[in-house]
């Protein structure tokens, strides 16, 4: 094992061992927000670059930390302690072929889709280079682990402490439905949350992943 491969296996044995998690799982109507999404792709491409669902799912991750901000803490070491952030910085995990790496976006709430998009092609280069400083794989609020377009619909992501949850986003899929009488085809995006139950309970969690569906539905 290399010795990325290696701190990546300590810290996620670490998290299994000391933090006990719990999953949720839903789906979201993104059948609008893809409408929305396409009808802005040629004006990106006409600037060089590819719109794709990640960002608004950023925006949607951000927009539920704001409704539930107890979601958007750390827990400390002695268990005993939450630090409670003023701020919503996201980590986004990013596969490579030396391992995972998850650079942070920062100051998500108050960005717009299409600046996170330009900050995300520019963590992504430096990733990708291995030019990225250790300071923009730090602080993150909560990650975000999108490995729809990898495949598989639904994972269990593990917690990042001191963050108390993570989420995750699967691979899109189309499915039939009724609207107004006629036959009509929706896009759904699996989502699940995964959340430390020593500082987040089932209720809690269900309640901000319902925003995040909603907010994802537009």
């Amino acid at each position: 094992m290399s010795r990325l491969m290696k701190a990546g296996a300590n810290n996620l044995h670490r998290s299994w061992l000391n933090v006990p998690h719990v999953t949720q799982f839903d789906e979201a109507d993104i059948t609008e927000l893809e409408a929305f999404r396409k009808s802005m792709k040629a004006e990106a491409e006409s600037q060089g670059a590819k719109l794709t669902p990640l960002p608004f799912m950023i925006k949607a991750c951000a927009y539920a930390l704001r409704k539930f901000p107890q979601f958007n803490v750390s827990l400390k070491g002695d268990g005993d302690t939450l630090v409670w952030k003023k701020y919503v910085h996201i980590g986004i995990a990013v596969d490579t072929p030396d391992g995972l790496f998850v650079p942070v976006l920062r100051d998500v709430a108050n960005r717009a889709p299409e600046d996170l998009r330009a900050g995300l092609d520019h963590l992504r280069r430096d990733v990708e280079q291995r030019k990225i400083p250790a300071k923009e794989l730090q602080g993150a609020t909560l990650t975000l682990s999108n490995f729809g377009p990898l495949g598989g619909r639904y994972a269990t992501p593990v917690v990042v402490p001191p963050q108390v949850a993570i989420v995750g986003a699967g691979k899109r899929f189309t499915q039939p439905g009724i609207r107004n009488g006629a036959l009509f085809e929706d896009m759904q995006l699996p989502v699940s949350v995964t959340f430390d139950h020593r500082a987040l309970n089932g209720g809690q969690a269900a309640r901000f992943l319902a925003a995040l569906l909603a907010d994802l539905a537009l």
